[in-house]
């Protein structure tokens, strides 16, 4: 599959960079729909989502159906884990601010009707959690909301219909700007319904079993799998197998009592949430860009043979990687796209889960990453580009260990020959700016990790636009 339109995404590319620099984090809107009980992963996505729960405004927790639970919610479940979550806020408030409280949580949770897919649109068939979806995107804020889909759609489909029927069109056409959607699969009928009555809809999706049967390898499935023949080949397996889920999440307090032993894939929707984490790494609006999330283009709508339907709109989906898988051979894969930050997204879930049972002092905290020169760096062909971490800081005062990599695919440059970084693990180092025909993005990702246990990481990502 190309890229669609290259030109006109380095535009876009090209245009963001300005506004690029990472300062101090706005926190993103989140609203999650969720068929939890289907299987154990949804419960698991969930038990790592409210550690990290002081890093957005969670607007909504609703419960939904899906495929593989046609006729049941279960929002009950969503409040037996906030409950644990409440029994150790305390404790995680000694490490950070803001998480949210217990009767906070409670009261943004709601069902929504249990029927499966298209039969729950239309007159009647409002619920708490369709209704709740429409004052929360109504609120007055100018942030958009982001809205990860761990099962079936159906609940905001029909907040959907409902504006539709209900607001004029330049109403409804600002209702739907506000909504940042990424969906785990189709696992009803009613994504491919929303794709193609609202095609201006800012729409991430990652195929994978759905209504219609089919089964592809998605990038979500990276999380955890990696299988190719019956081998591992792309990241570490270990990090996500149930002993050291056992040793670093079931054993820790009441909340990592609550995660269940993995019965097919670890924690399969989590990927639609890891992209909002603020780890310098992450850009929500940008998901070309890369970040623990994944990586999803703009196709166009004839590649999309994975879905449950043709579609008639380009959406952001897979995209590929190439990455050094744990074989030691190179694998490109959509996969890979996770893989390549496996054991640092682990480790933090790690050190999150330390900080529900253990005092400031003995656990671990990320470090501060700091671009020296910037986010955003103009050079000509031949010139030097600099690049420092100076500044880059530890708040544990523990060592730090600095990594510039070189990202190709999110650039539109992308050569992936190497890029001749001087010294890629000083603390200051440089390249020099190859020849272009026209001006191209290079994307490089500076990665500082402390020696703390777990070792953490977080990055700032600088993008090179070079001129020929």
């Amino acid at each position: 599959m190309k890229r669609i339109k290259k030109l006109f995404i380095f535009s876009l590319l090209a245009l963001s960079v300005p506004g690029f620099a990472q300062g101090p984090a706005v926190k993103s809107r989140i609203l999650v729909l969720t068929d939890i009980e289907n299987e154990p992963d949804d419960t698991q996505s969930l038990v790592r989502f409210l550690t990290y729960s002081n890093q957005w405004d969670i607007e909504g927790l609703v419960a939904t159906t899906s495929i593989h639970q046609p006729n049941r919610v279960a929002p009950e479940k969503i409040k037996q884990l906030i409950q644990a979550y409440g029994k150790v806020r305390n404790n995680l408030l000694l490490h950070e601010k803001g998480y949210p409280t217990t009767e906070y949580l409670l009261s943004i949770t709601k069902p929504s009707i249990p029927e499966f897919g298209m039969q729950a649109i239309g007159d009647g068939k409002d619920s708490e959690g369709s209704e709740w979806i429409i004052k929360v995107i109504d609120k007055k804020d100018d942030r958009p909301v982001w809205i990860p889909v761990w099962g079936g759609a159906n609940c905001l489909a029909q907040a959907l219909w409902k504006v539709r029927k209900t607001r004029a069109p330049e109403d409804v056409k600002q209702f739907v700007s506000k909504i940042r959607m990424y969906t785990i699969s189709d696992q009803d009928d009613t994504s491919p319904w929303i794709r193609k009555n609202f095609p201006d809809l800012f729409y991430v999706g990652s195929p994978g079993y759905h209504a219609a049967g089919a089964y592809h390898y998605a990038t979500w499935s990276g999380i955890s799998g990696d299988k190719f023949h019956g081998r591992f080949v792309g990241a570490n397996f270990e990090i996500v197998d149930n002993p050291w889920l056992d040793e670093h999440v079931r054993s820790h307090g009441p909340l990592g009592a609550e995660y269940p032993f993995t019965k097919f894939l670890m924690e399969g929707d989590t990927p639609s949430f890891l992209g909002l984490i603020e780890n310098g790494l992450n850009v929500p609006e940008h998901p070309e860009y890369g970040g623990w999330g994944g990586r999803y283009e703009l196709y166009k709508p004839r590649t999309l043979k994975y879905f449950y339907e043709p579609e008639t709109r380009p959406i952001y989906t897979d995209a590929m990687d190439e990455v050094k898988g744990v074989d030691g051979n190179f694998h490109t894969s959509n996969k890979a796209t996770l893989w390549r930050w496996r054991e640092a997204f682990q480790n933090d879930f790690a050190a999150r889960m330390d900080w529900t049972v253990k005092p400031f002092k003995e656990a671990n905290h990320p470090p501060k990453a700091v671009s020296k020169n910037g986010n955003a760096i103009k050079a000509k062909t031949g010139e030097k580009v600099t690049l420092s971490a100076e500044g880059s800081q530890d708040p544990d005062g523990n060592a730090l260990s600095y990594e510039w990599i070189y990202y190709p695919e999110p650039g539109s440059y992308n050569v992936k020959e190497p890029l001749g970084i001087v010294d890629a693990k000083a603390v200051t180092t440089s390249f020099t700016a190859p020849k272009v025909m026209q001006p191209e993005t290079i994307h490089v990702i500076l990665a500082v990790t402390d020696n703390g246990k777990p070792a953490l990481t977080r990055y700032q990502r600088v993008i090179v636009t070079v001129y020929p």
